[in-house]
């Protein structure tokens, strides 16, 4: 081939190239021209810096791609590298144009003002948590069903009543646990996490119920955090149907509830269940099965998983840290023995004893995240910091880049208790439950089981991982790929 054949196809080489990179610049417009063309020129000029990536799916390409690697921070990380340290970003991310927060005071103020957002789950959350539950109704409906179910989950009553059932099922679960070959530690944890939740709102369902809701909701899980693509082979359409399942068993429940409850003119043991069935507004209504079964829905999902990651997370880390173990272990063998003669189990008052195991704990949830972020929608123009949040768009409070930052939490990937001693987090810097009127309504009841579960397991058993170097995956929720894979072995003494 001569040079004269070489230079033509090196012309039409680069040809090919230009209309590729112009193809490219005009795909990367899709999002722009669509979203941004309909607002004024005042606010499209006022918008954060950041790109609306690829028309239809935004920036999930390389959202899935960083939770799906061993880095999932680099995703904000090449965000912060082109924009600079701005601390807001636009972005198209869950089918929505949107705006991702990653300062404390941004945070803070979008969480505590209801008057200008609300919440903006994506609508693969809304369609499988549920419309009429705590992530799709209005602050008004919110208020009344948060006053309503929080009290019976976190109250002080009500934890002194649940202390003693979570306290028999952690003990017989770490007996029953040490007696097998092995296990997957998550897996178990999850279930005896979902155990206590299914006893507290549903009281004494069948081992029957309490498992296929707990497989139901496993799969429901996956989706949650996905794209809404309700198609065979993909996550979501799996999920909707879990959804389903789960919507015609608690319909069950119900429905043989208000038997019983008719058959025995309302004499039985309350739950919150009964709670939900009884309540009224101010002009006597009361909630519908839609209503009720959707805040179930939330209640069960997120009283157990939440729970049951940061329980393993902790043992994990307490393990790979022998100096805080033993610190940890020291605490809890000082508290038993400084129990009154003839007491029975944990109380309230040894509870609040545990100084460095609540220290553990919180430095579990900063560490993990267990939700990377959470999600409002602007109900009108919001100026911040020079920047406007258009009415409309989604707000992505990215709480992982806010747990992660060395400015509030020096040296920040690194699993340390002693942190906290002397630290008074920062209004926005700590927010491992949300904040303002959303706050996670049971975040006292979820510390009250990771530390009754590692008050026992500190004192008798140890944790042996078959594969202490498994990989870790991201989504929906971080976790071993393995499921922490291992065998707990009672300690001799």
């Amino acid at each position: 081939m001569g040079f004269e054949e070489l230079g033509g196809m090196s012309y039409y080489v680069g040809i090919l190239l230009g209309l590729v990179l112009v193809l490219k610049l005009v795909l990367k417009s899709v999002n722009l021209w669509v979203y941004e063309r309909g607002l004024e020129k005042k606010t499209r000029e006022s918008l954060p810096p950041g790109d609306m990536g690829w028309p239809l799916v935004g920036n999930m390409w390389a959202f899935l791609k960083a939770f799906k690697s061993t880095d999932p921070d680099a995703f904000m990380s090449h965000i912060v590298h082109r924009y600079g340290p701005k601390g807001i970003y636009k972005s198209f991310m869950f089918g929505s144009p949107s705006i991702i927060v990653t300062t404390p005071e941004a945070c803070r103020k979008i969480l505590s003002d209801d008057d200008a957002f609300k919440p903006g789950w994506p609508k693969a959350t809304t369609e499988l948590i549920g419309k009429k539950s705590f992530v799709g109704i209005s602050y008004e409906e919110h208020k009344r069903l948060r006053k309503l179910t929080a009290a019976p989950v976190n109250g002080h009553e009500a934890l002194s009543t649940y202390m003693q059932y979570i306290e028999t099922n952690v003990f017989s679960a770490l007996e029953k646990w040490s007696q097998m070959d092995r296990i997957e530690f998550l897996t178990e944890l999850r279930r005896l996490t979902f155990k206590i939740i299914m006893y507290i709102f549903l009281s004494s369902e069948s081992v029957e119920v309490r498992e296929a809701l707990e497989k139901e909701y496993t799969i429901l899980n996956y989706g949650v955090r996905a794209m809404a693509i309700n198609f065979p082979g993909f996550v979501y359409y799996k999920a909707l149907k879990a959804r389903k399942n789960l919507v015609a068993i608690l319909k069950a429940i119900i429905y043989e509830r208000r038997k019983k409850r008719e058959e025995t003119q309302g004499m039985t043991k309350k739950d919150m269940l009964d709670s939900l069935l009884d309540t009224e507004d101010e002009n006597g209504n009361k909630l519908d099965d839609e209503e009720i079964i959707d805040t179930l829905i939330m209640y069960l999902n997120a009283g157990h998983e939440s729970s049951g990651h940061v329980t393993m997370w902790s043992t994990v880390f307490l393990q790979e840290n022998p100096e805080c173990l033993q610190k940890a272990k020291e605490e809890q063998e000082k508290i038993v023995k400084n129990m009154p003669p003839g007491q029975k189990g944990l109380t309230l008052k040894e509870y609040r004893q545990m100084e460095y195991l609540s220290k553990v704990i919180d430095e579990t949830l900063r560490l993990v995240t267990f939700s990377v972020m959470t999600f409002r929608e602007a109900k009108k123009d919001y100026d911040f910091n020079g920047y406007t949040i258009p009415k409309g768009w989604k707000v992505l409070l990215w709480f992982r880049s806010i747990h992660l930052n060395s400015e509030f939490y020096p040296d920040p990937k690194t699993f340390n208790p002693s942190r906290w001693d002397d630290l008074v987090p920062k209004v926005g810097t700590f927010l491992p439950f949300g904040a303002g009127s959303r706050l996670c309504p049971g975040n006292d009841l979820a510390k009250l089981e990771i530390a009754i579960f590692l008050h026992h397991f500190l004192l008798n058993y140890k944790l042996e991982r078959e594969n202490p170097e498994c990989p870790v995956m991201y989504l929906p929720h971080t976790r071993p790929i393995d499921n922490c894979l291992g065998r707990i072995r009672k300690i001799s003494k």
